[in-house]
């Protein structure tokens, strides 16, 4: 069951997060509600990813913990850079032709 998860996760951090949602209580145990993980699930996919994965375990995040999430964010935050950097590049070389 952990390297099935593995596998998902390292093909996309959105796949690890429907697979815990479907399979465990760790959503219900990190969060209140279901609005923030669905949108973290669609905007900051790896920060909510690494946040159930920290979370729920224990019921609460030490400093270790909130390092993880923030590498997270630092995951996603690239993520977005990397597509805005393409979409400018696409953008030029289209004017070119």
């Amino acid at each position: 069951m952990g390297c099935i998860f593995l596998i998902l996760m390292l093909l996309s951090p959105r796949l690890g997060i429907i697979f815990l949602w479907a399979f465990t209580d760790y959503v219900s145990r990190s969060f209140n509600t279901w609005i923030w993980p669905l949108l973290g699930l669609i905007f900051l996919p790896w920060t909510t990813l690494m946040y159930l994965l920290v979370a729920a375990p224990v019921g609460g995040i030490s400093f270790w913990g909130w390092l993880f999430v923030a590498l997270g964010l630092i995951l996603d935050l690239s993520g977005h850079m990397n597509s805005y950097t393409s979409r400018s590049q696409a953008r030029m070389m289209y004017q070119r032709t």
